[in-house]
């Protein structure tokens, strides 16, 4: 059994599978472990999926990696305090869920959508160490995390998959070019997708995600 210091759902990966790839799910703001875990069936079999809750309780069922609000310039203030910890507690998690199923960081994916995005990336960018790749999905960069980020010598070989909706209507399209434009100036190889929809997984997205996925698996030269 695992112990971890965020609650969580597990799907093992296949029985048989000799060298486990482990992905590591982030919902959005107001929800909950479930949600990703909607996503397990689509996963590739030789990966363990781990689904996190968010450590702030907004209500039944509802959680949040730290509370934010939308200023009238449409600009956003976060809780720092609450995104600091939560930062911390989402690489402890990693690192631990890792350790325990004995996945190295090589063949370690961490993925989320919107605030689940921003905690996904955020690790990335400032604890590259602990993972392999990150898949951020209908996201935003975080500015705060910026001044904790590792030198970009640190990305090189990570793999990073963005993806955002044309329409989506919660974080806009010029926040998933953000992130294209700063991940385009470091050393990491980086897929960059854009698709018909709001904010929300239509299947194309995520046929593409868990090609992306497999293509990690099947890549020649992952550490085992």
């Amino acid at each position: 059994m695992l112990d971890l210091a965020l609650s969580f759902l597990h799907r093992p990966a296949a029985a048989g599978v000799s060298h486990p790839w482990l992905l590591l799910l982030m919902h959005g703001v107001g929800s909950n472990e479930q949600d990703l875990f909607g996503l397990a069936p689509y996963v590739p079999a030789q990966f363990h999926v781990l689904s996190l809750r968010a450590p702030y309780r907004m209500g039944p069922d509802a959680n949040a990696w730290f509370a934010f609000s939308v200023n009238a310039d449409g600009s956003r203030s976060i809780d720092e305090p609450q995104e600091a910890a939560s930062r911390a507690l989402v690489a402890q998690t990693v690192e631990a869920a890792a350790r325990q199923l004995g996945v190295p960081a090589g063949r370690v994916v961490v993925g989320g959508f919107s605030q689940g995005g921003i905690m996904v990336l955020s690790l990335l960018l400032t604890r590259p160490e602990l993972l392999h790749a990150a898949l951020v999905l209908h996201s935003r960069l975080l500015p705060q995390a910026l001044p904790h980020a590792a030198p970009a010598q640190a990305l090189r070989g990570k793999r990073l998959w963005v993806s955002h909706g044309l329409q989506d209507n919660v974080i806009p399209l010029a926040s998933a070019h953000a992130i294209r434009d700063h991940a385009a100036t470091l050393p990491l190889e980086m897929v960059y997708r854009e698709y018909p929809g709001m904010h929300e997984i239509r299947p194309a997205e995520l046929q593409g995600a868990m090609e992306w996925l497999q293509g990690l698996v099947a890549a020649p030269g992952e550490a085992l």
